[in-house]
């Protein structure tokens, strides 16, 4: 059987959430207020984002400049690449972040071949407009992960799931195996077959084992 593993960014591949540095330094406004309102459930994370990066009046470059060097990447990241390669793997990325800072941080550490499905954006003096376009090139508020790790499935893969966070919660269910951190390993010690990691070293051990 054919296998891929969905790999989740911020919080996960990295140490903390680049959109959170980008926001902090840039946003014009209360984004942490939105942000509070996502985390209660009272709207969706494309909404989150959509609001939040609507603060933002500034170009794609100094945004980059202001991440450059300052985003620390979860320890055994490419060996996890290089292993998945080796395996015939499938490594996918799938986030709610935005795919310009991503693609960026990963040609720095020269990872810039990957496969990333993320946020789409475009830059504005009076704002930074967000939005998620899914597998079937549909514009979606909600659930790009949930609709990639489907489509996925339909492709016939076993997909093994790599995240942290609430938004990994509903497409981690669909799954094969799940390595979790974070809220997701909090929810998964209740519900699902899964292993925790630290990081990617611990991914690479699970993976050694199919």
């Amino acid at each position: 059987m054919k296998t891929l593993v969905q790999c989740d960014f911020d919080g996960t591949i990295t140490e903390e959430d680049a959109s959170f540095l980008l926001l902090d330094a840039f946003a014009q406004g209360d984004w942490r207020q939105v942000l509070q309102e996502y985390k209660e459930h009272k709207i969706s994370v494309g909404q989150f984002n959509t609001r939040a990066f609507a603060m933002v009046k500034v170009d794609k470059q100094p945004l980059l400049e202001a991440i450059k060097g300052k985003v620390k990447i979860r320890a055994g990241f490419h060996k996890l690449v290089s292993y998945c390669k080796k395996r015939d793997f499938r490594f996918v990325i799938v986030s709610n972040g935005l795919e310009f800072y991503i693609k960026a941080i990963l040609k720095d550490i020269g990872l810039e071949n990957l496969e990333v499905y993320a946020a789409q954006s475009s830059f504005h003096p009076e704002e930074t407009k967000v939005q998620y376009i899914g597998p079937d090139g549909s514009q979606l508020d909600d659930g790009l992960k949930e609709a990639y790790i489907k489509s996925f499935l339909r492709q016939g893969y076993r997909v093994i799931y790599v995240g942290n966070g609430d938004s990994d919660i509903v497409p981690a269910k669909y799954a094969h195996l799940i390595l979790a951190r974070g809220a997701l390993l909090a929810y998964c010690r209740k519900n699902n077959t899964y292993k925790p990691f630290d990081d990617f070293a611990d991914v690479v051990k699970v993976l050694k084992l199919l």
